[in-house]
């Protein structure tokens, strides 16, 4: 027996190892077995939870809290006349949905200075390249039979991409290639799995991919991406752990670029080191959310992948004319349906008698709701809903005829409006609003100040600054609206 075959034949049968590495670069020895051993697992609950949930394998049998909240909320259901996992957007779902697909859009061209591609969502199977990846997809995949040809529904932004790659003239001097793609995608995942936004049949995925040169063009991509998909998810207000998988050999070669790494972001993060290569890629990053009943769903992910590029030909011109396969960075920053998922739980997961289950408030469709005490408050309510719209903060108007107590119940309860402003003959008379707040609020006591205008606005615009905004999804007067659930 050849001493590669044994070597080959050991690794494939070692155990994959686990450490933690702290946000100052230190680290510890991780047993599954006794994960109460090591210090910043005890310290970091949401770490701890992550490893009892996916590693460990414990069971959450609770459905997660969101669900109850997609039709209260008035944002997506179930479309019983489609396929399971597929789903009906109201209007403001439909916003916050285009929202976020604006936002990872907005950070992919602006921040890294990506190119914009499509491709299309259908494609042959009898494609080599395209069956032997479906292949690997058992049973996961939606097939179409037109004619005589059998039509795959995509399941991921590979296909399109790579053969556009392949056919494009790229110089070394090129490199990094960056693009990227809102990808609709469709996966047959089983019955059972489809559980509310956390795993759905039908989704978009906002897809990130950079061609490098070689493996170190490709390692400083790698730590350029995480820190870009750090930075995207903080945007959100989302709190995730931090995972990396890596292969030993990589490992020991890159410890320290990862130590640093970890200590530029100043979090803790879980490294399980795989003995051999396993996958298409050598080193993975996820960002993993942990939801309101303790389970937990992949946001991003950065994947450096050192095999596809010469399994689909992609090639680039090198420095002498000779042409080269690169190396391929697999990103995204995680369907928009599940970052939705993870905006809910987290807003849920926060809730506590002291605060109040809240979206960001450049996310909510409603971000002031003004609420006229009597119809002659109309007039003046309309003003203040011109003004708020004039510095691009939406603002809505309740003239229906309802009490006041219904209605500031309702942009609680179905809005979760960060902003409520009550409007009645003092506010009209001294020109300050009265202003309830939600992000300060308990469900016991809410947080009412007197704000100016101004104050209001300066103070909307302090939340909201560098971020992406749309005009309010709905009619401004709620008398106008229809009622979807």
């Amino acid at each position: 027996m050849s001493k590669c075959f044994k070597d080959n034949f050991r690794d494939e049968y070692m155990p994959n190892q686990y450490i933690i590495i702290n946000g100052e670069g230190e680290e510890f020895k991780l047993d599954l077995k006794n994960i109460e051993a090591c210090p910043p697992v005890k310290k970091d609950h949401e770490l701890r939870q992550y490893i009892i949930s996916e590693e460990i394998g414990g069971v959450c049998t609770e459905p997660p809290k969101h669900i109850q909240y997609l039709r209260q909320l008035e944002l997506v259901d179930y479309e019983p006349a489609s396929d399971v996992g597929h789903f009906r957007w109201y209007p403001k779902g439909a916003f916050l949905k285009s929202l976020i697909e604006d936002y990872a859009t907005w950070a992919a061209t602006e921040w890294l200075n990506a190119i914009r591609i499509e491709t299309p969502i259908m494609y042959r199977y009898d494609e080599p390249d395209i069956k032997e990846q479906a292949n690997k997809f058992v049973e996961k995949d939606y097939r179409l039979k037109i004619g005589k040809k059998t039509l795959l529904l995509r399941f991921a932004g590979d296909f399109g991409l790579f053969k556009m790659m392949r056919e494009a003239q790229i110089s070394y001097k090129q490199m990094p290639v960056r693009v990227f793609e809102l990808s609709p995608s469709f996966r047959l995942e089983k019955r059972g799995e489809c559980v509310g936004l956390r795993r759905l049949r039908s989704f978009t995925m906002p897809d990130l991919h950079c061609f490098c040169k070689d493996f170190n063009q490709g390692f400083e991509e790698y730590i350029n991406l995480t820190k870009f998909y750090h930075r995207l998810l903080t945007g959100l207000s989302l709190s995730y752990v931090l995972v990396f998988r890596i292969v030993k050999k990589y490992f020991e070669e890159y410890s320290e670029f990862l130590k640093n790494l970890i200590k530029s972001i100043g979090k803790t993060a879980l490294i399980e080191i795989l003995p051999s290569m396993k996958h298409y890629w050598a080193l993975k990053s996820e960002y993993q959310v942990i939801d309101s009943v303790g389970g937990n769903a992949q946001l991003s992910t950065v994947q450096l992948d050192v095999e596809d590029a010469e399994r689909y030909g992609i090639r680039y011109a090198d420095e002498d004319g000779s042409k080269k396969g690169c190396i391929i960075l697999h990103s995204s920053m995680g369907s928009i349906e599940r970052v939705i998922y993870a905006l809910l739980e987290t807003a849920l997961k926060n809730k506590t008698d002291s605060k109040l289950p809240s979206l960001p408030v450049w996310l909510s469709p409603t971000q002031v709701r003004l609420i006229p005490v009597a119809d002659r408050h109309i007039s003046f309510a309309e003003k203040v809903q011109k003004s708020l719209e004039e510095n691009e903060i939406r603002a809505d108007i309740d003239d229906r005829d309802k009490s006041i107590g219904k209605k500031i119940m309702d942009a609680e309860k179905r809005e979760w409006a960060p902003y409520i402003v009550i409007l009645g003959d003092r506010e009209v008379e001294s020109g300050k609003l009265t202003v309830r707040n939600r992000l300060l609020s308990s469900e016991r006591k809410p947080h009412i100040v007197e704000l100016s205008l101004a104050e209001l606005i300066s103070l909307i615009k302090k939340e909201t600054e560098g971020k992406p905004s749309k005009r309010i999804p709905l009619p401004v007067k709620l008398s106008a609206r229809p009622s979807f659930t």
